[in-house]
């Protein structure tokens, strides 16, 4: 049997009309029967163009409130027929079933219906059920039926049957059969995914149907890819098309600036996810000073992020500074113009959307999945725990401090002071490996240590990091606590007038 197929009839059940009427035209054009449903039956009437509705194959209306209207042996032994088979050929003349040979559907919007805040009802109602079963089924007998599971596959098959006179290969019809499946599967994911939304089943389904090739992985030798809809979180102005390791710098960006939304004008610069510059001032300017001297070295090629408009001066500053990416809320135009005075340079603004609730990634032969970690430490939720308390500057840099102890890679220490990250210690196997690494950094730029403070991500289990740091110059120190021998530190912290308090949460970042 030839593997090409011409079109002769094709059924139309579609939600959205948008880029269906040149199909219809051309269908009838070819002289191809047409059979459909509802409003797209009216709309296909209304281009003045012949359509048998499906009711007259079926001899039952629509029924239950539009619920069913496809759902009928004569429409699903019309798709689900194999052409070279005898004992199917001769059913579907015994039956009076009519040969289907495409089948274009759009399905209800549920996600954009759940999205739009909807009663339970109306989300129901917007589950397609009719839809997604003409989907499988064509998709299914590929062999014989070529399946159009979406608009955003119209214009290609427009192309097809313009192309070869309705003549479609079997190549062809297996492609539009896999994204089929890609439909069905996502929208039965979307399903789920909200009746679960309690997480009453311990089950992980992810569909990401918005697909983006990088460049590479982390390094040239690793394929890489983004599943996600980037353009929704960030609207791009210049530069190169982002690769994986800015993706994850950037991710790092905007989940530790969001701690400051609404705050004092806040910059940050990272590199390798971790803020190596950070500060917050009364102008975004001084802001962007202060983090760039808090590590100038580290921050050639990094990432920054401001929670605020970008204005001329700072972009003067940022202008004779190597970086990959930029990111803030909006740009003043002066800034913008000079800030694209570099091609390769990425200009992000920060859209305000919603980041997903749950962190995935892969481990072992498996997926591991945890709750995001939606806690920022307040003063309010502070206990004080030594004879000496912190001042009202003491507390605002402590907590300052762990936010961004929050968002750095553990072990971690923080040493910040008048909201200026003066040094971090990141990524470091021993707690005291990263507070020395934190002050040696912070002396290398000559920053005096003397009334900062310190942030740990986790306990101390001994008093030796509040004695390194004491003789450091630090002040005052925030940490979860919950050690068994907290109180090593506390007795260390009282006899030597050094400030203690505790937050009773862990911030451990791996």
């Amino acid at each position: 049997m030839s593997n090409e197929k011409t079109v002769k009839s094709a059924l139309i059940s579609v939600f959205s009309k948008d880029g269906l009427e040149p199909i219809v035209r051309k269908l009838n054009e070819q002289g191809v029967t047409i059979y459909s449903t509802g409003g797209t039956q009216t709309f296909i009437n209304d281009l003045g163009i012949n359509v048998v509705p499906v009711e007259e194959v079926t001899s039952y209306p629509s029924i239950l409130g539009g619920r069913v209207k496809t759902l009928h042996p004569k429409v699903f032994g019309g798709i689900l027929n194999r052409q070279n088979h005898e004992g199917d050929i001769k059913e579907l003349s015994e039956y009076e079933i009519p040969q289907i040979d495409v089948v274009i559907v759009d399905l209800y919007p549920f996600e954009k219906t759940v999205a739009s805040g909807a009663s339970p009802q109306d989300i129901i109602e917007k589950i397609d059920i009719g839809g997604i079963s003409l989907i499988r089924a064509a998709a299914k007998n590929f062999a014989d039926v070529i399946c159009v599971a979406s608009v955003d596959d119209y214009a290609e098959f427009l192309e097809l049957i313009s192309a070869n006179n309705g003549s479609i290969s079997e190549e062809d019809r297996r492609r539009f059969a896999a994204k089929a499946f890609n439909v069905s599967s996502h929208y039965d994911t979307a399903i789920f995914n909200y009746f679960n939304q309690n997480q009453e089943e311990t089950v992980l389904k992810i569909s990401e149907t918005n697909g983006k090739v990088l460049r590479y992985g982390e390094n040239p030798h690793q394929k890489g890819f983004f599943f996600g809809d980037f353009d929704a979180m960030f609207t791009k102005l210049n530069g190169k098309e982002l690769s994986y390791n800015n993706l994850l710098d950037v991710d790092a960006a905007v989940n530790l600036i969001n701690e400051f939304k609404g705050e004092a004008p806040t910059f940050a610069i990272l590199k390798h996810n971790n803020a190596c510059g950070f500060a917050q001032s009364n102008s975004i300017h001084q802001a962007y000073k202060d983090a760039l001297a808090g590590d100038p070295v580290s921050a050639f090629g990094g990432v920054l992020i401001s929670n605020t408009e970008i204005d001329k001066a700072t972009a003067e500053e940022i202008s004779s500074l190597f970086c990959e990416v930029i990111i803030a809320p909006s740009y003043n135009a002066e800034a913008l113009e000079i800030l694209k005075g570099k091609k390769n340079r990425i200009i992000l603004i920060l859209n305000d959307v919603e980041l997903p609730q749950t962190n995935v990634r892969s481990c072992l032969n498996g997926i591991l999945v945890q709750d995001r970690n939606n806690v920022t430490d307040t003063i309010e939720g502070l206990t004080y725990v030594t004879n000496t308390k912190p001042t009202q500057n003491d507390l605002d840099d402590l907590i300052f401090a762990s936010k961004i102890c929050k968002h750095t890679k553990s072990n971690t220490i923080v040493l910040v002071k008048n909201k200026k990250l003066l040094a971090s210690g990141t990524g470091q196997t021993s707690r005291v490996d990263a507070l020395e690494q934190a002050i040696h950094k912070a002396k290398t730029f000559n920053f005096d240590l003397n009334g900062a403070v310190m942030a740990s991500d986790a306990f101390f289990p001994f008093p030796d990091c509040v004695e390194i740091a004491n003789k450091a110059g630090i002040s005052a120190v925030i940490q979860p606590g919950g050690s068994i021998k907290d109180q090593l530190s506390i007795d260390y912290c009282n006899e030597n007038n050094v400030a203690m308090v505790m937050t009773g949460t862990r911030h451990f970042k791996h």
